[in-house]
């Protein structure tokens, strides 16, 4: 099982998963109406580390975060 977090101004449940890869995910979100506005934007990290691919194979317990841009001052 997965774990997928939501960060910042995304308004989301975490969601647990049993999914492969990151491009497994990435179907399950775009699916979302309420999320496929931040997928295009969003940085992504698996276990607090920021990942560039979506062919990242995942294992049990890993920990996905969706990043969101953030806007400070």
């Amino acid at each position: 099982m997965v774990r997928v977090d939501f960060l910042g101004p995304i308004q989301k449940a975490p969601l647990e998963l049993e999914i492969t890869n990151l491009s497994e995910l990435a179907l399950i979100l775009q699916k979302d109406t309420e999320l496929s506005q931040w997928l295009s934007n969003s940085a992504v990290a698996l276990n607090d580390t920021l990942v560039n691919s979506l062919d990242v194979a995942l294992k049990d317990g890993d920990r996905i975060s969706l990043l969101p841009p953030v806007c400070g001052g």
